[in-house]
């Protein structure tokens, strides 16, 4: 199999994690592309329509994209337990989607400002996202740390990876003020050797 990649992507990093953390890293070759919102990557385009990393294509099967579709096959396929069945399934999915809608906000912001043109940037449209982010941390630090002290699920992976992606390009809005429980638990979590091994080069 093959993962169409940036390491600067907090999507593609949520799939290298659970490859690190399944011990299956050699299972799926990293294709390393250059790629934005505005100049896709050609062979990206033909293994995904949107033009979105990351991308997984199979020797077998269509090619599966959307980081959550993507880390539940892998999930499936090596017998992963970082979905876990049961009455904690859909607190799993709803933290994991918490993630990556800071994430969706916070790429948002980084592609206002370091793609369009100065002229073109608009203020209110990255503090926008910057309150959607600010919300959600201080419900990850206030109502979801009895979850994240839990077994390592997806949800674990989501929100680590959302957070050190503030820390790689929002790092001056300094999120951790306020919500220093959240804070005190990414800090360990982000010492992982999965988390290490997935680092952006620049980060």
């Amino acid at each position: 199999m093959k993962l169409f990649h940036s390491p600067a992507s907090p999507y593609v990093r949520k799939v290298v994690v659970l490859l690190h953390e399944l011990e299956k890293t050699e299972a799926v070759a990293l294709e390393t592309i250059t790629t934005t919102a505005f100049a896709s990557d050609e062979a990206l385009k033909a293994a995904n329509p949107l033009g979105r990393i990351p991308a997984l294509e199979r020797a077998e099967g269509a090619t599966l994209y959307d980081s959550r579709v993507i880390t539940s096959y892998l999930n499936d396929l090596f017998g992963g337990t970082l979905y876990p069945q049961g009455s904690g399934r859909w607190e799993t999915l709803t933290l994991e989607a918490t993630g990556d809608g800071i994430m969706d906000s916070a790429v948002s912001m980084s592609y206002e400002k370091r793609l369009r043109p100065e002229a073109e940037q608009s203020d209110a449209w990255v503090e926008a996202q910057w309150s959607k982010i600010s919300r959600a941390l201080s419900v990850l630090n206030t109502r979801w740390m009895s979850h994240l002290s839990g077994p390592l699920t997806m949800a674990h992976i989501s929100v680590g990876c959302a957070l050190s992606y503030l820390d790689f390009r929002h790092g001056p809005r300094n999120w951790r003020q306020g919500n220093e429980a959240l804070a005190a638990w990414h800090q360990a979590f982000d010492s992982r050797p999965s988390m290490q091994a997935s680092r952006p080069p620049d980060a």
